[in-house]
């Protein structure tokens, strides 16, 4: 996707294409635990963070949502690349929350069970200078600046960790391919209606330096409320801006869409064709972004 990251779910496709995945594998614990070693990042590096990190603050106001503000500011991570044993403490005092090391992307059950053990999976390694726009493999910039700041919202968090426990029954159910695009439609290419307009909770989108703006304007691409079964049914871009966004009231609204038992929906949607990426089905409205 272009000036954002693909998240885990798009690992399996990078390996039937004979990519190898970026990361040291070689000293990790059976789940796929690494030491985040800060001490070696260089001071170029931390430039590279301190750049990235300036570039994304500046376009947050009026675009980002006010509960992802607020989790960044309190994790005081302007100046380098942060230390996830400190980020950790306090997300633990926040929420329960803690961070993981892992190398790059890592393999479905235990991606999973980090979640519903409330462990969030943070890349180690960061992007090269030549990078700056444009990754294919999340980073350590994607990892903790798009996704930990929602991670000290009670709700959210929770909601994180429920996804985790469905996921591991997912695996059981062959229901991963309909719960990968949810994911992907909310926790990374979400978008909240706030009492200001259309606001973004998305880490795909609040780590990207251009679909951060795109998303929020009038464009070819929909805006949608969010409905968890067409969801389920519709397809994702993974290197271009998304051509749907799928809307969310509030966070309360998508744990409690969420937490029923997925087994039914997964059969349903087995029978059902999925639907393009671009897709408006009879007697949906679209949202004007404002």
């Amino acid at each position: 996707m272009q000036d954002s990251t693909k998240d885990f779910f798009a690992s399996v496709a990078k390996k039937s294409n004979g990519a190898e995945l970026r990361g040291d594998y070689q000293y990790m614990s059976a789940d796929y635990i690494v030491e985040q070693n800060w001490d070696a990042y260089t001071g170029q590096e931390h430039a590279l963070w301190r750049k990235l990190y300036q570039r994304q603050e500046q376009l947050l106001p009026g675009r980002a949502c006010d509960e992802f503000i607020a989790g960044l500011q309190t994790m005081n991570a302007a100046q380098a690349i942060p230390d996830f044993a400190a980020t950790s403490a306090v997300l633990q005092q926040a929420t329960g929350w803690t961070l993981v090391a892992v190398p790059g992307l890592i393999p479905e059950l235990a991606f999973f069970t980090h979640l519903a053990n409330r462990r969030f999976p943070v890349t180690v390694w960061l992007r090269k200078p030549e990078e700056f726009d444009y990754i294919v493999e999340p980073d350590v910039f994607h990892d903790f600046f798009g996704h930990v700041p929602l991670l000290f919202n009670p709700i959210f968090a929770d909601h994180v960790q429920q996804y985790g426990k469905g996921g591991l029954k997912a695996m059981q159910l062959g229901g991963l391919d309909q719960l990968a695009r949810l994911y992907w439609y909310t926790i990374e290419f979400g978008l909240i209606q706030s009492e200001q307009g259309l606001r973004v909770y998305g880490a795909g989108i609040l780590s990207s330096g251009g679909e951060l703006s795109y998303c929020l304007q009038p464009s070819p691409s929909r805006h949608l409320a969010l409905n968890v079964e067409r969801t389920m049914r519709t397809l994702y871009k993974i290197d271009s801006y998304q051509e749907s966004y799928f809307v969310i009231r509030d966070f309360q609204q998508l744990f409690d869409y969420t937490a029923p038992d997925f087994t039914p929906l997964y059969q349903r949607i087995e029978q059902l064709p999925t639907l393009p990426a671009n897709s408006l089905l009879a007697g949906e409205v679209e949202l004007i972004p404002q």
